[in-house]
């Protein structure tokens, strides 16, 4: 608050259709606030509360969880799913503190 600068982060696809077995990367636009930003990836099932998938520092290099990786730089944040399963079906949500702004796009 009271920096001057805008914090905003969006989806550069909104929707995915993918086949089974494959790798995909969901990828957000943002505009942080410069130094020490954090970003966050969410997933939500239908019918479940979202749930924290991994976090990202963009001076850290990537985050890895199984088969998810988050990568970020100064305005793009990736999340990449490596061998895609039916389960994988979810809302995916890239997340930008301090800011509480939240974006999602589906991947069926």
């Amino acid at each position: 608050t009271g920096n001057g600068s805008a914090q905003s982060i969006e989806p550069l696809q909104n929707n995915m259709q993918v086949h089974a077995d494959q790798t995909v990367t969901l990828s957000c636009k943002y505009k942080g606030s410069g130094n020490q930003d954090t970003l966050y990836w969410y997933r939500q099932f239908p019918g479940s509360r979202p749930e924290n998938l991994l976090i990202v520092y963009p001076e850290a290099g990537p985050e890895i969880q199984e088969r998810f990786k988050a990568t970020a730089n100064k305005t793009v944040v990736d999340l990449i799913i490596s061998s895609t399963a039916v389960s994988d079906s979810a809302l995916y949500y890239c997340a930008l503190r301090p800011t509480v702004t939240e974006t999602h796009q589906t991947l069926y």
